[in-house]
């Protein structure tokens, strides 16, 4: 049930809480926060917000016109358990408080406009999301770029390129080897307790959780999961679980990072995207008769998904180093086609069985450096203008693509290979996401332009591989 603001007032005065811990999310992904006393929370806050200076956040405003205000969402409480004193926390929206209009810029307010733009089309009036965000746990990071030279290091207690080290006590082995990190039991699998306690506090956040295991690669590769929600709902869970996760890890003397590929040779991390339609509390993915039993709606919206992905991953996977996983080799899914079984497709339909409300698709090329209210919102309005357009995907991809021949390979689309294609291709096919005007010919401007500079930012820096391959030349 919906939470008023009258509702938090109450549990600020049940629980005599003292702080208000104030969240946003910037324009790459990243939670900001202001602390305010508890008296400065009223009816009005929940309405007109509380005003800051936005001239500082990325990609935002101007010092000129930097005053903004923050709207806290009711239905986000949640009492913080990293801070000291009895805090709670609210997730919020941005909007300018001189119009009363939400800021275009701000990612939460554009995922909001999504919603109400799905139940204005009448196509659906629910989209619901179902991430899977991996992660690597480190025991040290370092790292350093100067015009004099750059570096990086990671090292994991599981590396299996620690197996020679001399450690404290003794090396005693159990580092899973490259590829082989799935599924191992302890001691091999050193994050069970880590992770179990990152779950149980989701939990107690009130996420629904499901389940958490080791990945694929060495070096602390894992995965925790939680159960689907509506698009807003869940793009709030994702940076409630990069939080906890990040913070958890911290107490234990562990780093964490969502970088797709932080390890060289094994694999990287991504965020599978399970998605469907609903309207008026049916789902509309499933048909009995349908290839994996899909729905014309579905194939329709996979044909949008395939069409407008080379655009849309400059949301899904928003980094130069997203596309350093997305290589042949390592279950990437490269291949813009659809199937129930290949997982290097960029859509897989899992296996659900005869209940219609488990048919889903899962978007599987994405990573968890993602804004997830951009990428949510970028997905669906690529399906929904596969439906307006009855976009035909073709036929489902049941050859083994691993072992495909390069003649079989050459008639299948792939993803862009660079952050930098990606952007060209958002340049190039963007009226999609401006639907319903969700995204801005403002937003996505400020967007490419935001990401263009990492481009330039990379490109104009040695890399360290290339003294390997060229210094004596």
């Amino acid at each position: 049930m919906a939470k008023t603001p009258q509702d938090i007032l109450d549990l600020i005065r049940k629980e005599s809480i003292e702080l208000v811990d104030l969240k946003f999310v910037d324009l790459p992904g990243m939670w900001q926060h202001l602390t305010v006393h508890a008296s400065q929370i009223d009816e009005g806050a929940f309405v007109d917000g509380l005003a800051f200076d936005g001239s500082s956040i990325r990609g935002w405003k101007s010092i000129n016109e930097s005053d903004m205000a923050m709207v806290p969402d009711p239905d986000t409480a949640w009492i913080d358990p990293f801070y000291r004193d009895n805090t709670l926390s609210l997730v919020c929206s941005i909007k300018e408080p001189r119009s009363g209009q939400p800021y275009e810029r701000c990612p939460r307010s554009l995922a909001q406009k999504t919603a109400s733009y799905l139940r204005e089309t009448g196509i659906a009036d629910q989209a619901f999301f179902g991430p899977e965000p991996e992660f690597f746990i480190f025991d040290d990071v370092r790292y350093q770029s100067a015009e004099s030279g750059c570096y990086y290091k990671v090292d994991s207690i599981e590396g299996q390129w620690n197996t020679g080290r001399e450690e404290e006590g003794g090396n005693l082995g159990y580092k899973p080897r490259y590829k082989e990190g799935y599924f191992p039991v302890p001691p091999s699998d050193t994050f069970q307790d880590i992770r179990s306690e990152m779950l149980l506090t989701m939990c107690r956040l009130g996420l629904s959780m499901e389940k958490h295991h080791h990945e694929v690669a060495t070096a602390g590769q894992n995965e925790i999961n939680f159960k689907f929600d509506e698009l807003l709902a869940t793009a709030d869970n994702v940076m409630i679980y990069k939080y906890v996760i990040r913070n958890v890890a911290r107490k234990y003397g562990k780093t964490v990072t969502f970088m797709p590929k932080p390890v060289f040779n094994d694999n990287g991390t991504g965020m599978h995207v399970h998605q469907s339609l609903w309207k008026d509390g049916a789902p509309l993915f499933f048909s009995e008769a349908g290839y994996a039993n899909l729905s014309q709606t579905a194939r329709w919206y996979i044909g949008g998904i395939l069409k407008h992905a080379p655009a849309f991953l400059a949301f899904t996977n928003p980094s130069t180093n997203s596309y350093k996983r997305l290589v042949p080799g390592f279950e990437a899914p490269v291949n813009l086609v659809y199937s129930q079984g290949n997982r290097s497709a960029a859509v897989r339909i899992p296996l659900t069985g005869p209940d219609p409300k488990a048919k889903r698709l899962e978007f599987r090329p994405g990573d968890a450096l993602a804004n997830p209210y951009l990428a949510f919102s970028a997905m669906v309005l690529a399906g929904l203008d596969g439906i307006r357009n009855q976009i035909d995907p073709g036929e489902g991809t049941e050859i083994d693509l691993f072992e495909a021949s390069a003649e079989e390979l050459s008639r299948i689309p792939t993803v862009p290979a660079s952050l930098n294609e990606a952007l060209e291709a958002l340049e190039n096919d963007k009226d999609f996401l401006k639907q319903g005007d969700v995204f801005t010919d403002d937003f996505i401007e400020n967007w490419i332009a935001y990401k263009y500079e990492e481009v330039q930012q990379l490109r104009q820096r040695p890399h360290p591989y290339e003294f390997t391959m060229y210094y004596d030349g």
